[in-house]
């Protein structure tokens, strides 16, 4: 996950890797995995994998994104476990820092309901509400089946990124939305149309999808909107 998005961000991955295969991460986090190849072959392959000795490590920013350069579902449990208690322990001293995992498979955070301390927000990725056509651009759970896992995740806090953005159905989307009722929602359009075509709603589009949430009291943060102005 690229830190020049957010404000005082930084990445912490004691676990690293992913196997969802999504066509627009490979220009970016799997491409940024290719400079490890004399430190870490497991790295370089984007294969799932932990850095234990990085437990103790995190890092000095408000914001940290636990394993985010990885998608945390393929993280064994016990050792998800460990990522957790690791931020408790660093909590006695910092505990105003907020921490961000984030799955394409919400569910998995079921499993520790119970263990999140409250500076702990679970995210997914919503690029859209469109089944049809989504395997061609991943092989994660499908948009309906994410929508539908964050939603029955029994969690106070929540955020959805819409980034890269695909087309969607305007008022499916939008309902969607308001019905996870989020803390806020990044939104952005694919940042390497150069590297990777996607299909993308219009800018009109957009910006009606953005006012609707924007109407209904749900906080609007912008990556590249590519010069659209948020209401």
């Amino acid at each position: 996950m690229s830190d020049h998005m957010y404000n005082n961000a930084k990445t912490w991955n004691p676990f690293k890797g992913c196997l969802f295969n999504c066509i627009y991460c490979k220009p970016s986090f799997q491409a940024q995995a290719k400079r490890q190849k004399h430190r870490c072959m497991n790295c370089y392959n984007y294969v799932p994998h932990t850095h234990e000795d990085r437990l103790g490590k995190i890092p000095p920013a408000e914001i940290v994104f636990a394993c985010g350069n990885s998608d945390i579902s393929f993280c064994d449990p016990d050792f998800t476990r460990k990522i957790i208690n690791a931020i408790k322990h660093h909590n006695v001293r910092c505990p105003d820092k907020t921490y961000f995992f984030q799955s394409k498979k919400p569910q998995y955070f079921e499993q520790f309901m119970g263990e999140f301390p409250e500076n702990v927000i679970v995210l997914t990725t919503l690029e859209t509400n469109r089944d049809e056509g989504y395997r061609a651009i991943a092989e994660a759970p499908l948009p309906s089946d994410r929508y539908r896992q964050l939603l029955n995740l029994d969690y106070p806090r929540k955020v959805v990124t819409i980034e890269p953005v695909l087309d969607f159905d305007l008022h499916i989307f939008s309902r969607w939305i308001l019905d996870l009722a989020p803390e806020y929602v990044w939104i952005g359009y694919n940042s390497r149309p150069k590297q990777v075509n996607l299909p993308e709603p219009s800018k009109d589009k957009l910006l009606e999808f953005i006012t609707i949430l924007h109407n209904n009291g749900v906080m609007i943060k912008g990556k590249d909107l590519r010069g659209l102005a948020l209401p």
